[in-house]
């Protein structure tokens, strides 16, 4: 059986699909993310909208960090003076790749 559109599914999400999910959607917006580093605000928006897909909560900046490192992106932090959201993130091809096909792989199945 099918849930309806709002209805909760009761399965849980690896925050690290969530977070391909996001970067893809960056990607898909037509925002270069590849090898430049990029203020963890930036990327906020396309977090926010991939947690409302999935239908979980906000997350902390620090999980966030955590699930970006071990995707194997770079993250460094910023004193927290300089940003709101105070770290930094580089993505490698690889990552940036398998991102906007994880992206690509749920649209279809959205669409379907």
């Amino acid at each position: 059986m099918q849930p309806k559109l709002f209805e909760k599914t009761g399965e849980t999400v690896a925050i690290e699909d969530i977070l391909l999910y996001a970067l893809g959607d960056f990607q898909s917006r037509g925002k270069v993310l590849v090898d430049r580093e990029l203020a963890l605000d930036r990327l906020r928006g396309a977090f926010l909208r991939a947690f409302a897909k999935y239908g979980v909560g906000e997350r902390l900046d620090e999980e966030i960090v955590t699930g970006l490192r071990k995707l194997g992106a770079r993250v460094s932090e910023v004193p927290s003076f300089v940003a709101k959201h105070p770290y930094r993130v580089m993505v490698f091809t690889a990552l940036a790749e398998k991102s906007f096909e994880a992206y690509k792989r749920q649209i279809v199945i959205i669409k379907n």
